[in-house]
């Protein structure tokens, strides 16, 4: 299950985890947040862009093996997850 993504393709099959997140700076910290902490703080800190993180770190592995694509916007990243869901349908 290859994926052809912006970065370069990404073999699915060795997949972790797979999870969609916003990035923020918080008063110049900036951190990875979940989709559902940006709609409940949104409001309170500086949205720098929507990722989508694909983790092929074996678990019990402390050395994070994870590619990362950036989007602009929400809708941008849902297409994205579209895209993806697709592979794992059948």
């Amino acid at each position: 299950m290859i994926y052809r993504s912006s970065v370069g393709d990404l073999d699915l099959s060795k997949i972790t985890r797979l999870y969609p997140a916003v990035v923020v700076d918080l008063n110049g910290e900036v951190a990875e947040m979940s989709l559902e902490w940006a709609e409940l703080y949104g409001e309170k800190v500086k949205l720098k862009s929507y990722i989508l993180v694909f983790d092929f770190t074996p678990v019990h592995e402390e050395k994070k093996n994870r590619t990362i694509l950036e989007f602009k916007t929400k809708d941008e990243l849902m297409s994205a997850m579209q895209e993806v869901s697709q592979f794992f349908q059948n």
